[in-house]
Formats: structure tokens, C-alpha cells, sequence
């Protein structure tokens, strides 16, 4: 027997949503890898990057020089916390990682950097060293 109904792929049927949700894999774990955003600003005395990254703890993030590189990165895991008497329809577990690389200029500070976790924004200060201008040195031909 046909169905009278056509299949429209912008609008699913009803049936078709449950279907979806129901017959999917019990439990399902998602890992998901992002990039977030960066802004990176430079002014006279530091580079102030601001790494967006919300609904995170100060505790997820790991900030590591290595190699000339200034490395941050994070991972959130959802807990698993149940408690006597839950059940579950359907339960996604979910966790979050991320890394993040930058080359560091060499008249950074390494010693004197900084971070401030605030509102899911990661702020990192990255201070500047004075580095002397040599004068060029001029040698007279004899």
C-alpha cells in the first residue's frame, strides 16, 4: 500500500522525528574539538589575547610555553552525577577539548605572563621587554 503522504525533506513527519530520537544509539557520548575565537591585541608594553570560552571553570584550562609557543588548552567533561530514582529517556554524555597555539615574539616576557579567567573570557597578558636599539657602529677605512 502507498502511502498518500509525500516525504517532504524540510519537513519531516512526525513519525519520522521519533524516529530520530528513538532509534538512535542508548547512550550516545559526544566529543566535540573546537577552536574558539582570539582576539589578539598589541600595544606599547604587552599583547593581550582574549580567547572566548564559556561555561568553563579557571580549573579546565591548561596555559603551557613549550618551544617557543605559547599553548592553551581545555578540557570539560560533563559529570555523571545521578542520583537514586533517576531515569533517563535518553542521557547525551558531553565533553569539550580544545588547543590553541601561538608563537611567541621574542621580546616577550615568559617569566612576567598573566591570566585572568572572567565571565567565558580566557584573558592572557603577554608584557613586552625593552629591547635596546643597537646604534650601528661605524668603522673609519684606513
Amino acid at each position: 500500500m502507498r502511502s498518500v503522504a509525500k516525504n517532504n525533506r524540510f519537513f519531516p513527519t512526525t513519525l519520522n522525528v521519533f524516529d530520530e530520537f528513538f532509534n538512535r544509539p542508548f547512550p550516545v557520548t559526544t566529543k566535540h574539538t573546537w577552536k574558539p575565537a582570539v582576539n589578539v591585541q598589541e600595544t606599547d608594553t604587552a599583547f593581550h589575547l582574549e580567547l572566548v570560552a564559556p561555561g568553563r571553570e579557571k580549573t579546565d584550562f591548561n596555559i603551557e610555553i613549550k618551544d617557543g609557543h605559547l599553548i592553551i588548552g581545555s578540557e570539560q567533561k560533563q559529570t555523571n552525577e545521578t542520583k537514586e530514582g533517576d531515569q533517563y529517556t535518553r542521557r547525551e554524555f558531553f565533553f569539550s577539548t580544545f588547543k590553541r597555539s601561538f608563537l611567541l615574539p621574542e621580546h616577550v616576557n615568559v617569566d612576567a605572563i598573566k591570566a585572568e579567567y572572567t565571565n567565558g573570557i580566557l584573558k592572557v597578558v603577554l608584557p613586552k621587554v625593552e629591547v635596546e636599539v643597537e646604534q650601528p657602529l661605524t668603522i673609519e677605512i684606513a
